[in-house]
């Protein structure tokens, strides 16, 4: 059975998805640790909850970013962790850390890539007028928001619709294709060539 590791810096509400799909047995896997690297973030609570191990780890008590990588791939490989996912973590993983987890890194992002990268996708594809949305799961390289496409999927936004009602659309759409995503990789049904998967 696979190990998994979630990153997670806020709400954990991809986290929580996550762990309930395994439970239900739909990906034959374990969410063995959330690691976290805010200590208000929300995500600490949904682990306690969940009763899945988690492990804040502090940037600034290093005082270089690889140093911190470092540190948590020494975490990781203690735990035997198959597979990373990155669920609402907002920092740039370096290019080292990367390349120990190649291919095993996935994270999801609230738009159609290659459009919108980086934070506040929603609300920036919302601004610019666009009539449809979506949510993108990727392999993680040491670009931001641009690895290997796993899996999208789009939704059209209703007139008059407000922005708060499109972004709980997208984390529903995010809650059903994530865990997808995972029994892909999972059950090593995923070959990466270039960019196509």
């Amino acid at each position: 059975m696979k190990k998994i590791a979630v990153l997670a810096s806020g709400n954990g509400s991809n986290f929580e998805a996550l762990v309930k799909a395994v439970r239900r047995q739909k990906i034959p896997a374990e969410v063995s640790l959330m690691v976290t690297d805010c200590e208000k973030a929300y995500a600490r609570n949904r682990a306690e909850r969940l009763g899945v191990n988690q492990l804040f780890l502090n940037p600034k008590d290093y005082s270089h970013r690889q140093d911190f990588y470092r540190k948590l791939t020494v975490v990781l490989k203690k735990e035997k962790i198959d597979i990373v996912v990155l669920a609402g973590y907002m920092r740039i993983l370096t290019a080292d850390f990367v390349k120990t987890f190649k291919n095993r890194i996935i994270n999801i992002h609230p738009a159609i890539l290659p459009a919108f990268k980086g934070v506040d996708s929603i609300k920036r594809a919302y601004q610019y007028g666009c009539k449809v949305f979506g949510v993108t799961i990727h392999f993680v390289d040491e670009q931001i928001d641009n690895g290997p496409i796993i899996l999208q999927g789009s939704l059209k936004i209703n007139n008059g619709e407000s922005l708060n009602c499109l972004e709980s659309r997208i984390h529903k759409l995010e809650h059903k294709l994530y865990p997808q995503a995972l029994e892909l990789l999972v059950n090593n049904r995923l070959k990466v060539k270039g960019r196509m998967v």
